[in-house]
């Protein structure tokens, strides 16, 4: 093997990693085992079961749970019989749509006031963080009988009503019911608002200051500077949200499925419940994923432009390694033509 052969192969050659960076991988991967166990222990096999009680019909009898494989007939059941959980599932569907983006913009406009240069900002903070801790669980369905999580000075019959005109009456209803329960709303965006707060605490203030020098507004530097930084927050605090309003314990789907576990009736029970609950988890990931593809689908035009310069340059590599291996295909057809004597030697003249 020649010299240029050699260094060609050293060159293809991938690089092995150093010791610090299989050492730092084994840490991380010490450190997500106990997740991964967790995960296979108390998410999958769980998933699993429940998939398997979906597809059965289970009677509770002395002698413990007796399952009867009925297939797909416990969703069939659910969305051509039962005339509950589809009505209430729209209207989840509806009301989630209007709800999680309210939530967003308010938890980070309170957010960027709490960044401003105000005084008592941890005392604020407790003020918005504290309905989070306080207001869950059995407080919140108290608060919720007493009306406490609602408006009352607000007539949801009369913007129902001036919204039918021009919208379906579902849409009009949901629209109502949120403007009524605005409280228990702005309840939920505590979370929130400490997310987007410690995302722009993170933002180089010289950013800010570099803009302002060459004109840019507070309008233009919130577009430009603020929006796209926290921008995978903003889809952080989306999935969130999504996630804590489908779990939580004031949505009626949660309660219906609840009812339809411990019901005494011969078509309900766990595998008919377990079937309601994947065909809701079901809708709940569907709408993460459209907010998701919502939120990701515009890139930001420096990002293209940076993921557009990673193309050439790795472009230009290959087209350099093709022109290498070709070099070095054609040195060898000459060093083979040579010990055949095919060529003369060289003679300085210009010529083999």
């Amino acid at each position: 093997m020649s010299k240029k052969d050699k260094i060609a192969k050293k060159s293809s050659a991938k690089i092995k990693p150093g010791r610090l960076a299989r050492r730092e991988a084994i840490t991380g991967l010490l450190f997500v085992t106990p997740w991964i166990i967790g995960a296979c222990i108390f998410l999958a096999y769980t998933m699993g079961t429940s998939f398997w009680y979906a597809l059965n019909n289970i009677r509770m009898t002395p002698m413990g749970k007796k399952f009867t494989y009925v297939g797909t007939g416990n969703f069939t059941q659910i969305l051509l019989a039962d005339v509950d959980f589809t009505p209430q599932l729209i209207e989840y569907v509806t009301s989630t749509v209007l709800s999680v983006p309210i939530i967003v913009v308010f938890a980070l406009i309170i957010a960027m006031l709490l960044n401003g240069p105000i005084k008592f900002k941890g005392f604020f903070r407790l003020i918005f963080f504290l309905p989070v801790i306080v207001v869950s669980g059995p407080v919140m369905g108290m608060l919720a009988d007493q009306g406490a999580a609602t408006i009352s000075t607000i007539d949801t019959q009369a913007i129902t009503a001036a919204m039918s005109g021009f919208l379906p009456e579902s849409m009009a209803t949901a629209i109502s019911e949120l403007f009524g329960s605005m409280i228990t709303v702005l309840w939920y965006s505590g979370v929130q608002i400490l997310i987007f707060l410690s995302a722009l605490q993170k933002i180089d203030s010289s950013m800010y200051e570099a803009a302002q020098m060459d004109g840019g507004s507070g309008w233009e530097c919130f577009w430009k500077i603020t929006l796209p930084t926290i921008k995978p927050m903003i889809l952080l605090n989306v999935v969130y949200t999504i996630v804590f309003i489908s779990g939580n314990e004031q949505n009626t789907i949660i309660t219906l499925i609840q009812n339809s576990m411990f019901s005494g009736t011969k078509e309900k029970g766990y595998g008919y419940a377990s079937a309601m609950a994947w065909l809701y988890s079901l809708v709940v990931v569907l709408i993460v994923v459209i907010f998701a593809a919502l939120l990701m689908a515009r890139k930001d035009v420096y990002e293209r432009q940076v993921k557009k310069a990673k193309r050439d340059m790795k472009k230009e590599a290959r087209l350099v390694k093709k022109i290498e291996r070709r070099g070095i295909r054609n040195a060898k057809k000459i060093e083979k033509a040579r010990k055949k004597r095919k060529y003369s030697t060289y003679d300085g003249s210009g010529d083999y």
